[in-house]
C-alpha cells in the first residue's frame, strides 16, 4: 500500500511553517555596484546553535528523480536551518511534514518555479532534494559543527508523490 499525495505550487504562504522560500520576487530590497546589481535581501532565517558551530555553504550536483516518486523517509536537523538554492532553471520537490509528537505527520509536496530555493527551519521534516527531469545543481547552506544535526524518520508506508508537470 501507498498514500498518494499530489505536489502543489511552491508559495511563500504555503510554506511559511517550514521555512523560508528563496527567491527574486517583487521589488529589490536595493541597488549596489553603482545601480548595475538588484539585492534581494536577508531572504532565509538561517540558524546554527551550538558552540563551535557556523554556517556552511556548499555545491551539490543531484540527479533526478523519476515520477512519481517514492517517499520512504524524511529528516529533520535539530541544531540548524538548512537551505537548497537551485543553481539552474530545473524544478525540484519540497518534501515536507509537520511535527507530531517527535514524529512526523502526513507530508506536503510542493514543486518549485524556476529560480526558487527553500530554507528548512531547524527541526522541520522534510525529503532528501528530488529535482525532476535533469541534472541539477544547487548552493546548499547549513550547519558545520559538533553535535548529531541529523534525525531520520522512516515511514511505515511509503508515500507517492505526483505532479502535473510533464
Amino acid at each position: 500500500m501507498t498514500f498518494e499525495i499530489t505536489a502543489v505550487p511552491l508559495t511563500a504562504d504555503a510554506f511559511a511553517p517550514f521555512g523560508d522560500v528563496i527567491e527574486m520576487h517583487g521589488a529589490p530590497s536595493f541597488q549596489f555596484n553603482s545601480g548595475m546589481c538588484d539585492r534581494y535581501h536577508d531572504l532565509a532565517r538561517l540558524s546554527v546553535a551550538g558552540p563551535d558551530a557556523r554556517l556552511n555553504v556548499s555545491l551539490a550536483r543531484a540527479r533526478p528523480y523519476a515520477l512519481p516518486v517514492s517517499v520512504p523517509m524524511v529528516e529533520r536537523h535539530p541544531f540548524g536551518s538548512q537551505a537548497f538554492i537551485p543553481l539552474g532553471p530545473q524544478p525540484f520537490l519540497v518534501i515536507v511534514a509537520t511535527d507530531t509528537d517527535g514524529r512526523p505527520g502526513e507530508p506536503l509536496a510542493f514543486l518549485t518555479e524556476p529560480g526558487q530555493g527553500v530554507n528548512y527551519l531547524p527541526n522541520v521534516w522534510h525529503g532528501v532534494l528530488t529535482p525532476l527531469f535533469d541534472v541539477s545543481n544547487f548552493a546548499v547552506i547549513d550547519r558545520e559543527g559538533p553535535g548529531d544535526n541529523l534525525e531520520i524518520y522512516t515511514f511505515e508506508t511509503p508515500y507517492r508523490i505526483v505532479t502535473d508537470a510533464a
